[in-house]
């Protein structure tokens, strides 16, 4: 390790404590460059298949003034309570859609984008990076870990994945020199009703937590411990109560994660040649750590969680965006061995404040091209629905799961629907496990002849171009293709008596 980098992880933040000025070109180029990046990227943004929903949830609990009990919008459903896991971020999603549209949501998107930028800067420079280091590695974090490239997982988007994100950052910021910790409580408050990831704030805590005690660092172990006892006793500030973690259990390890892309493992969401940087990143790390990992000065807490997000990440694609964010201090240490000793810090500076002044520029011109554009996926168009409230009001129509949500938000509950996104929060075990057996290229014929059966489907709202489908309900079945959309088809059961 050289010199610099043994005097600053030492004295990090100079003798006042504070981050010493001269890194701000750091934080404005980071935000500036990686905003114009997401705004970029609004299309994208708006493409989570649950998106619908959220918003007409967010509709729902505003026009009622409480959180639903039960699913007001399928014919499915049966007893199953609806754990509605995010519904202060769907009542502010509907809020934002309604005063500004889908431009609001983008840059609702982009400043938590921006924010998870900027806690990110602050931790690797409190660990004793340079500037032009946590630049780097917090650049090349940041472009990764909202996943673009296996869409529709994406991390940093319309969705309250963007809240678990975000507060993931903040309590991993705030462990790291943990003097404001005990707001940590109150921080939990709201991911609790934002996200059922909050979960993963405890393991955060427990990390720094075991940390501090292999450390014998009392007073840190002292606050952490009282943080996370003050965590857990916020989690209970929810309308769900207690049930609050019946919701979270009721989709981890539940079965339906086996059909779901963003709970299989990262080898099936490789996407080429997209998915390279992600996996040189990967790669570097690795290298890194094994290579110098011993001898550089990194606190055991970022390694520990970067080793075992990136194994999770493996497993469960979902956790591998976790992997890029924790990895970001070590990767941004270990890049300080390859750069100049005496890089002129001033220039460095100014070069970067120099490209974060072209990025606010380029900013509002880039909102102002894509905004024209910024609209929810035609999977599902509004001529498709006003057909289904025109001839199938209150039928019983079979959808297929990814247009599930975006029926909710365009027929608001006319079209009864079968099931969609939110899975076990909603819908009962039974009911998932006869929809993910429908869910093969090929037609399993008295498959789907017992799922229409039991549940009396009316029609079957399904992939165009799933011709089998098509063969099996028109050919052999006398079903109707009554209706065909730019991605959706409609079928009709026969009248009685045909």
């Amino acid at each position: 390790m050289n010199a610099r980098n043994v005097q600053v992880l030492q004295n990090p933040a100079g003798p006042s404590g504070a981050t010493p000025p001269s890194t701000f070109g750091t934080y404005a180029f980071l935000i500036s460059l990686l905003s114009v990046f997401y705004i970029s990227n609004a299309s994208l943004i708006l493409g989570h298949y649950d998106l619908g929903w959220h918003l007409a949830a967010g509709d729902l609990i505003r026009s009622e003034a409480q959180v639903p009990f039960q699913d007001p919008w399928s014919f499915t459903l049966g007893t199953r309570q609806w754990f509605n896991l995010s519904w202060l971020w769907d009542v502010i999603a509907s809020l934002i859609f309604k005063y500004a549209g889908y431009g609001g949501l983008v840059g609702l998107v982009v400043a938590c984008g921006a924010l998870i930028a900027g806690y990110l800067t602050s931790a690797c420079l409190r660990a004793g990076a340079s500037g032009l280091a946590a630049c780097i590695a917090i650049f090349a974090t940041c472009l990764l870990y909202p996943t673009y490239e296996a869409a529709p997982n994406i991390y940093l988007a319309a969705s309250p994945n963007v809240a678990t994100m975000l507060f993931s950052v903040i309590f991993y910021r705030e462990c790291l020199r943990p003097l404001k910790i005990l707001l940590l409580p109150l921080l939990m408050m709201l991911w609790v009703n934002l996200h059922g990831g909050f979960v993963l704030g405890f393991m955060i805590l427990a990390v720094f937590g075991a940390g501090a005690l292999f450390r014998r660092d009392w007073s840190s172990l002292k606050a952490i411990t009282l943080a996370g006892v003050g965590c857990f006793a916020a989690t209970f500030v929810n309308p769900l109560g207690w049930q609050v973690y019946e919701g979270v259990t009721a989709t981890l390890g539940h079965f339906v994660q086996a059909n779901i892309g963003e709970w299989l493992p990262y080898s099936h969401n490789i996407e080429m040649p997209g998915s390279i940087p992600g996996m040189a990143y990967i790669l570097a790390f690795v290298a890194l750590e094994l290579r110098y990992g011993a001898s550089t000065k990194i606190r055991l807490e970022p390694r520990i969680l970067s080793w075992v997000f990136l194994a999770l990440g493996l497993y469960q694609f979902r956790y591998l965006s976790f992997f890029f964010i924790f990895s970001a201090i070590p990767v941004a240490v270990h890049l300080d061995r390859f750069l100049p000793e005496r890089l002129p810090q001033r220039q460095v500076q100014r070069a970067l404040m120099t490209a974060a002044i072209a990025g606010v520029c380029v900013l509002p011109l880039t909102f102002l091209q894509i905004k024209p554009a910024l609209a929810l996926p035609e999977m599902l168009s509004e001529q498709d629905a006003e057909y289904l409230q025109t001839h199938l009001a209150h039928a019983r129509v079979l959808n297929h799961w990814n247009v599930g949500g975006y029926l909710i938000l365009l027929t608001h509950g006319s079209i009864p629907l079968f099931v969609d996104g939110r899975a076990a929060t909603a819908y009962p075990d039974e009911l998932l496990r006869d929809y993910f057996r429908l869910v093969h290229w090929e037609v399993d014929e008295s498959t789907w002849d017992d799922v229409l059966e039991k549940y009396h489907i009316d029609a079957v709202l399904w992939l165009k171009g799933h011709e089998q489908l098509r063969q099996f309900l028109v050919g052999k079945r006398g079903w109707t293709e009554a209706h065909t959309g730019l991605y959706e088809s409609v079928y009709t059961r026969p009248a009685p008596g045909r």
